[in-house]
């Protein structure tokens, strides 16, 4: 049965810099978690892509959770990084997602979206990460909005297409 997800805005409530790059997360981040609904714990575990076995719901929620934890916790606050993957894994955040409810998956990347929120409005656009990126470059935090918008746009894209290949549903 074809079905249609729930609809969101993606109008900021202010036309300042901050509000629209906020809120083009915030609706990139909603949309994510739109195209899980309704999901069997079964089908977010399942891998319907032959070239790309790690590619299941559950494991593009978990990748979005912790790359927003890598750039704002790692990067941006310079904290120790503590994530999930290793040199021997270096996708493992997505290999181990499938042992945890995508509920729980989903909860989790809520939560911690919400603190994103605050730690953005509590800090200038301007702010450069205290750790550096790639060649050095100590991004600052527009960048870090706009590259995180940009990743889970691409992963909504994915998250899209294994969607309707489970059960039809299409949606924004």
């Amino acid at each position: 049965m074809l079905r249609t997800m729930t609809r969101i805005d993606d109008m900021p409530p202010a036309w300042d810099e901050r509000s629209q790059l906020t809120t083009f997360l915030d609706y990139a981040r909603d949309t994510a978690r739109i195209k899980c609904e309704g999901v069997s714990e079964e089908n977010a575990r399942k891998a319907l892509l032959p070239g790309s076995p790690l590619m299941t719901l559950s494991g593009l929620i978990n990748h979005l959770r912790w790359v927003e934890y890598y750039w704002f916790q790692v990067v941006f606050l310079g904290e120790e990084d503590d994530g999930p993957w290793t040199e021997e894994d270096p996708d493992r955040e997505m290999r181990i997602a499938v042992d945890f409810p995508l509920t729980q998956l989903l909860d989790e990347y809520a939560e911690q979206s919400a603190r994103y929120r605050e730690l953005v409005d509590g800090n200038s656009l301007d702010t450069k990460a205290k750790r550096a990126g790639r060649d050095g470059v100590h991004f600052d935090l527009r960048w870090i909005l706009l590259h995180l918008t940009e990743e889970t746009a691409r992963h909504n894209g994915h998250l899209d297409i294994l969607r309707e290949m489970l059960d039809g549903a299409t949606g924004d």
